[in-house]
């Protein structure tokens, strides 16, 4: 069952937009030892969300002992900020609600592939920017994530860019001021969070070099990070279930996961 992220109508609402209004399908586990969740952000260019990055992923955290959430965020026509309003107001519900979901709101991380790392990698790293003005009691909650786990994402929006990310969510007349602020490698602090990420040496759509600036990003700023480059593998594998090479990024990113308490 999904869960609208806002009551009314969310911010930057177009009617056309009624049946695809943003929010959170919950994937619980009853008893869960270490009460940690993570929200998923599917990938798909900001043009739409990929099915096999969303309920897949969440069903294999919770054969790890974690809880998952998949994230509908606003795709195009919606433009920025959206997005990254839907997904900071996904975190703030999670840890709102993670008393009665049985959760430990310190233990709230975000997973994002392609587009929806860029997504992710900006809610690790737009803490303090206000996307959209606060309504209710949620908003009065952390939207920073504790962890993040970033699948071949898109990173930067001024080197080595994805056109199509780009495009669908900034529109045909973006501003470089824009896309510096939305360039993530640009905005790593001392505020985000431990990082882990994996990419394809030879991915044809979204350059290696975005995995490569945010890793140089993070150890600029002391930011423990744990980075794997597949020699190959195509864009969008997701959980590579056909990839043996590749496919052992779950196996990293669960011990990863164990290192850092979930």
């Amino acid at each position: 069952m999904a869960y609208f992220l806002w009551s009314g109508s969310p911010p930057y609402f177009k009617e056309e937009d009624e049946e695809t209004l943003p929010s959170l399908t919950p994937y619980l586990v009853k008893e869960s030892v270490n009460r940690g969740a993570i929200i998923i952000c599917p990938g798909g260019g900001y043009q739409r969300r990929a099915n096999h990055e969303g309920e897949p992923v969440a069903k294999w955290l919770n054969t790890l002992g974690i809880s998952a959430f998949v994230v509908n965020y606003r795709v195009s026509p919606n433009k920025h900020p959206a997005p990254l309003a839907d997904a900071q107001r996904a975190i703030r519900v999670v840890r709102f609600y993670s008393e009665e979901w049985s959760l430990d709101k310190e233990k709230i991380g975000i997973l994002g592939f392609s587009a929806g790392g860029h997504l992710a990698a900006s809610v690790s790293t737009l803490s303090t920017f206000c996307s959209y003005e606060p309504s209710d009691q949620i908003d009065l909650e952390s939207s920073q994530p504790d962890i993040a786990i970033l699948c071949y994402p898109v990173i930067s929006l001024l080197e080595n860019y994805h056109e199509g990310s780009l495009h669908n969510l900034l529109g045909d007349h973006s501003t470089k001021k824009l896309r510096t602020l939305l360039s993530a490698e640009l905005n790593v602090s001392s505020k985000t969070p431990p990082t882990f990420l994996w990419h394809t040496s030879d991915d044809a759509s979204v350059s290696v070099e975005n995995s490569l600036l945010y890793a140089k990003a993070l150890s600029k700023s002391n930011i423990p990070y744990e980075m794997h480059i597949f020699p190959n593998g195509r864009h969008g594998l997701g959980l590579a279930e056909d990839d043996q090479i590749v496919g052992q990024w779950k196996k990293l990113c669960e011990k990863w996961l164990k290192k850092q308490g979930y």
